[in-house]
């Protein structure tokens, strides 16, 4: 799948990732070339440095794997841009 928000999957966003993950009993890694983290470690999610318009694969193993993968994949392609600019209207807001 592609990171599709503009600022990439920065601490915001892997905070959102490790939150939905941890919802499953799946262990879950995302990759990135030969680069392979625990997707349940927000820290680990960052330091994948994975930018805007970057693939991302989700693996997953465990009762719940395809689950974990279809939530996870959605919210990289989807959720994660729309949360963005939820975020940054309201900090426009604020500065107003």
């Amino acid at each position: 799948m592609i990171v599709r928000n503009r600022q990439g999957l920065h601490l915001r966003p892997a905070d959102l990732l490790v939150k939905l993950a941890r919802q499953f009993s799946a262990e879950v890694e995302l990759v990135r070339g030969s680069l392979r983290v625990d997707g349940k470690s927000i820290l680990d999610i960052a330091t994948l440095g994975a930018a805007q318009g970057e693939n991302l694969a989700i693996e997953a193993v465990g009762a719940d794997a395809e689950a974990a993968v279809e939530a996870l994949a959605d919210m990289i392609e989807n959720r994660l841009p729309e949360e963005e600019q939820r975020y940054l209207a309201e900090e426009a807001q604020e500065q107003a």
